[in-house]
């Protein structure tokens, strides 16, 4: 199977699986405890079908939205993840490379593998940062400077993962980063020579944003949940999230709202935009699925602050019954990850580029020529 041979989101899930060790593709693929809300996520589109409109001209699709300052060319950006040259040795530079070449906002995360300074060095397209709030007070100052005089034009706040999900397949699999060497990992490890042999000769992975203080999460000896456990603040708050907010003084998003008094909190302290976000299931297993909370929230504070859907997305179909929901863009994470795996920069935006064709033809099918036509009465529920 090649990346040519991928049209789908699953495709790419199924390509990935091929090219990388197990515990690497269990890290990507699985979710918490059962995996009950990583199912849910993305069954959750099926509750609802879409009601298109007819003999309306639609010669002309506009695809185009702002969210968080920045005009994208098509509704729906990548979501901040982790170490992505765990997966190619393209990494954060290749994922940001083919999202500015795509047109929509790249998010880098704290724990990724590519520094603030080397990722704005190679793209210059919008970028959002993720922050976490960690112990070390100054370590996260520290951050959102360095993206300040980097040029990123976003940050949001991850506040659903004050402590690690308890995930399962990694404890299984015994995924760490780097990767450790047990006896099944090894035998994977071995039956994937191409991604071993890029491994060993792309240097050392460390977590490049905070390596300069810690060395933990770089180690094998200390997986990125430890580091999760041991650096994260648990007495996070309110007022850290106000904080930083102000720190900032810009667009700023808190990624893991899921209930309508958070997204009203998030309002009073200043967020610009809120991420309906349970971590890709990855987090509290048996939560409810971002989708099913949309329109809630949405009837609660939609159009005082922007709502980003995030989570479960598969299909073109599942964006465009978030924005006629109310959802003023979304989010995707595994489907371009799977891209990343796949084949690099070229397989995001292979996989990216699938997905915005697949929203392209819904919306001409819909007879919706801009974003803005996507309302409530184009969905109902069964």
């Amino acid at each position: 199977m090649k990346i040519s041979d991928c049209y789908n989101v699953d495709d790419f899930r199924k390509l990935a699986k091929q090219k990388l060790p197990s515990p690497i593709f269990h890290y990507i693929d699985g979710g918490a405890d059962d995996e009950a809300t990583l199912r849910r996520n993305t069954e959750a589109f099926e509750n609802c079908d879409l009601i298109p409109s007819v003999l309306t001209d639609v010669s002309k699709v506009d695809l185009s939205t702002t969210v968080l300052g920045q005009n994208i060319k098509f509704p729906f950006f990548l979501s901040p993840t982790a170490m992505h040259r765990m997966y190619h040795p393209d990494g954060e530079k290749g994922t940001a490379k083919a999202a500015e070449k795509l047109g929509t906002f790249f998010s880098l995360s704290t724990m990724a593998n590519t520094s603030i300074e080397d990722v704005s060095k190679v793209s210059g397209g919008p970028k959002m940062f993720q922050l976490y709030i960690h112990k070390d007070q100054g370590l996260t100052d520290n951050l959102i400077e360095r993206c300040k005089s980097s040029g990123f034009k976003a940050m949001c706040l991850t506040v659903d993962t004050i402590v690690a999900g308890n995930r399962e397949r990694d404890h299984r699999t015994g995924f760490t980063t780097p990767p450790s060497l047990t006896l099944s990992s090894l035998l994977s490890f071995a039956m994937h020579p191409e991604w071993s042999v890029k491994y060993l000769l792309g240097g050392k992975l460390t977590l490049a944003n905070v390596s300069h203080v810690t060395k933990k999460g770089s180690s094998i000896e200390m997986s990125i949940m430890d580091y999760l456990n041991e650096q994260f603040d648990r007495s996070m708050n309110w007022k850290h999230a106000e904080y930083a907010i102000k720190k900032w003084n810009g667009p700023f998003a808190l990624k893991g709202i899921m209930s309508v008094e958070d997204a009203k909190k998030a309002i009073d302290i200043g967020a610009s935009a809120i991420m309906i976000s349970n971590h890709g299931g990855r987090q509290l297993d048996g939560s409810r699925a971002p989708f099913d909370q949309l329109q809630t929230i949405v009837d609660a504070v939609g159009g005082k602050i922007e709502i980003i859907l995030d989570g479960g997305i598969k299909r073109g179909t599942h964006v465009l019954k978030a924005l006629a929901l109310g959802a003023n863009a979304c989010s995707i994470g595994k489907a371009y990850l799977y891209g990343l795996s796949a084949g690099g920069q070229e397989g995001v935006e292979r996989a990216v580029g699938k997905l915005r064709d697949e929203v392209e033809r819904g919306m001409t099918l819909m007879g919706c020529r801009s974003v803005k036509e996507l309302t409530k009465d184009k969905v109902l529920f069964r």
